[in-house]
């Protein structure tokens, strides 16, 4: 069976974990003075490396040519070549337990980590234990951790994923090193997908790799997986119309064409557009919140220029510069057209007929 792309382009070293630096320098001193906390709670969204970042941990705390080589530890660095490195990288480390609190919830899983803690590692110098969303364990659960978090044993490190931290209580998250993982901006994301394309010999397009970074979100994750998806189709060269079929999404050049045409009150041109892009099998739903979000951020431009820093992580180049002159255009009837396009994209979700409540808004607000 072949790897995932995700599995197998996973970071390995701190300097792999893009778009954490802060997080990765952090820890990566922290291992170089050899003073791995007994707990941590990672926190953020989806695919940012809360998981990778844990078990790079893992490797760090069992590393034999760390413990073998005083110059090699300064590194802060896991060596991944000695048998506890390639262990836990394959899964098959007995002394790193990961655990899915999404269906282990209750206290008795809970009950029977605390049995196991009490065990020392079988081959490791760490027994490490990675709760992968942690926010989804039930009060008795964690009342039931909170007295191993306590007082672990000196061998035990316990690793604490969520992407809810405000739903994990202040009496655990006050005993664990807390690390808040950011969301990957898109040139990060883009800049790692086409390594990937190189290294997997796979021919993309500029504007179909914009809108599979896009997609993704601020995920790494989320893009690779994709990216992986299209691949599987079976052929190496991937277009723009390749990804728009796939996600039901169109790309950004196509949503600041209406854009343009809304800037320039063309309704009847809006409407036969809207028409095309239904016929033509994109999500209108996902259309209308990605056209809001556009609309949202010509009118921040608009009066507030400076935000243009902020949206640089978010967008390539060509499209803010796209969005800037947009932004020009952006006046007080426009406000209207946005709040009309919020309100219709509620009643989208719920509709049979999304395009419905899409065409009158625009109709309404631009007529």
């Amino acid at each position: 069976m072949a790897l995932a792309i995700y599995r197998k382009y996973r970071p390995i070293t701190f300097g792999d974990l893009l778009g954490q630096e802060t997080i990765a320098r952090v820890l990566k001193e922290a291992a170089r003075q050899n003073k791995i906390a007994h707990a941590y709670l990672f926190a953020g969204p989806r695919g940012t490396g809360k998981t990778t970042t844990a078990r790079l941990i893992a490797k760090i705390a069992n590393c034999k040519t760390r413990a073998k080589d005083a110059n090699f530890l300064k590194k802060g660095e896991p060596c991944n070549n000695c048998e506890a490195c390639r262990d836990i990288d394959d899964g098959r480390s007995l002394d790193v337990i990961e655990i899915d609190a999404a269906s282990n919830r209750g206290i008795d899983e809970i009950r029977n980590l605390k049995e196991i803690v009490r065990l020392s590692p079988t081959s490791s110098f760490f027994r490490v234990f990675i709760i992968d969303e942690a926010h989804q364990l039930t009060k008795d659960a964690f009342n039931a951790l909170l007295k191993t978090l306590e007082e672990p044993p000196s061998y035990v490190i316990i690793i604490l994923a969520t992407t809810e931290p405000e739903k994990v209580p202040a009496t655990i998250s006050s005993r664990a090193q807390q690390f808040y993982f950011k969301y990957v901006t898109l040139s990060e994301i883009v800049k790692k997908l086409t390594r990937i394309a190189e290294e997997e010999k796979i021919n993309i397009s500029k504007e179909a790799m914009d809108l599979v970074a896009a997609s993704a979100e601020g995920s790494f994750r989320d893009a690779e997986s994709l990216l992986d998806q299209l691949v599987s189709a079976g052929d190496k060269n991937i277009a723009l119309k390749d990804v728009e079929s796939l996600i039901g999404k169109i790309g950004f050049d196509k949503l600041s064409e209406f854009a343009g045409l809304l800037f320039q009150n063309k309704l009847k041109e809006i409407l036969e557009t809207l028409s095309e892009i239904e016929d033509s099998g994109y999500n209108i739903t996902q259309f209308t919140k990605d056209l809001i979000h556009y609309l949202r951020r010509a009118a921040v431009l608009k009066f507030n220029p400076e935000m243009k820093k902020l949206f640089e992580n978010e967008l390539m180049d060509e499209h803010l510069n796209k969005l800037v002159e947009h932004s020009q255009l952006f006046g007080e009837k426009h406000f209207l057209t946005l709040k009309a396009l919020i309100q219709a994209f509620s009643q989208m979700r719920y509709s049979q007929f999304p395009i419905i409540p899409l065409e009158i808004a625009l109709i309404e607000s631009l007529r």
